[in-house]
């Protein structure tokens, strides 16, 4: 009986060690743990790999950071190669062809920069710390140097899109149909867009969210415009509001700010999901490592056996030492 009793205590402390510690969710307000991230200025949600998301210092290396949401840890540290020193990055975004997309675009010159940057490099397939290697684009803007701080590239036609930062009347620019580092990338204004510290695309192409210090509104997006003047948002308040992005399944928004141990908020949208409302559901993760992230569905299923032996387990304790009672 002793032997039956350890064995089921052992049984006990593996499953709380193991896929127990997978039970918190993913998508959900966190608080970025990194120490070395002290100015968060981007958020974008990882298509290849669920529950992550992707974010940079306000600053001028070259790094960009894979945080998990279901701990705030760090997973991955990527080093930018093929790239100068960048002046000012404010902003990131995920193309539909899974590269990610850095905005070097921020001039707190008051718009004097003649041209900024914007980095490009596929998506990572690992969550590991490595080096990659990322195409630079020049880009002006057709009515004079901007300063910016929101970069969005439409999930279905991967054009990118700017939005300046302007006290007044901000502007939201459009991008040439394919970008090129054969010569500098025209960016041409196309809409007038309030005070924007970021923006974000929904996963389906079908609204645009833009955000300030104080307040967010989504847009209904139509023929590369804005289609309404805007809803507003939940947007939480944040000492420094910085970021904004949506969740992979187009079901949240989560809001970000810089500061050390920053908190990332999660926001309802209060819109179907896209594979609810009849549009391509989320891309499933690219690599079979991905699908053994924590909280995959692998995981989930794991942790309900876990939950049911873990039951199992506690009703053999009881009835043991029942026994030796009786014994």
């Amino acid at each position: 009986m002793r032997s039956l009793l350890g064995v089921s205590g052992a049984a006990v402390l593996v499953l709380l060690s193991g896929p127990a510690a997978y039970a918190v969710e993913a998508d959900q307000d966190f608080t970025i743990k990194d120490p070395r991230i002290t100015e968060s200025s981007g958020l974008a949600a990882s298509r290849a790999h669920p529950g992550v998301y992707w974010t940079h210092n306000d600053q001028d290396a070259p790094l960009i950071y894979g945080i998990d949401s279901r701990t705030g840890e760090t997973v991955a540290t990527l080093t930018m190669k093929g790239v100068g020193t960048p002046r000012d990055m404010e902003a990131i975004s995920v193309g539909p062809d899974g590269d990610i997309y850095v905005g070097d675009i921020g001039d707190n010159r008051d718009g004097t920069w003649d041209h900024v940057w914007i980095y490009r490099f596929p998506e990572p397939r690992q969550l590991k710390d490595q080096t990659v290697t990322a195409k630079q684009y020049d880009v002006t803007y057709a009515d004079g140097p901007r300063n910016a701080e929101a970069l969005m590239v439409h999930p279905k036609t991967g054009r990118v899109y700017i939005a300046s930062k302007n006290e007044n009347t901000g502007g939201l620019y459009a991008g040439p149909e394919r970008l090129s580092t054969a010569g500098t990338n025209v960016f041409r204004r196309v809409d007038d867009v309030p005070w924007v510290t970021d923006g974000a695309f929904s996963p389906d192409g079908g609204r645009l969210v833009l955000r300030g210090y104080f307040s967010a509104k989504e847009y209904a997006w139509k023929d590369g415009r804005l289609g309404d003047d805007g809803e507003s948002v939940g947007a939480p308040f944040q000492g420094q509001a910085e970021s904004v992005t949506y969740t992979r399944d187009g079901s949240a928004l989560m809001f970000g700010s810089e500061g050390e141990g920053s908190r990332v908020v999660r926001v309802e949208t209060d819109r179907p999901k896209p594979s609810e409302s009849g549009g391509a559901p989320a891309p499933a993760p690219t690599s079979s490592a991905d699908a053994q992230a924590p909280g995959t569905e692998t995981d989930r299923g794991n942790f309900t056996v876990g939950v049911f032996v873990l039951a199992a387990a506690t009703a053999l304790v009881i009835g043991g030492k029942r026994l030796l009672r009786r014994g």
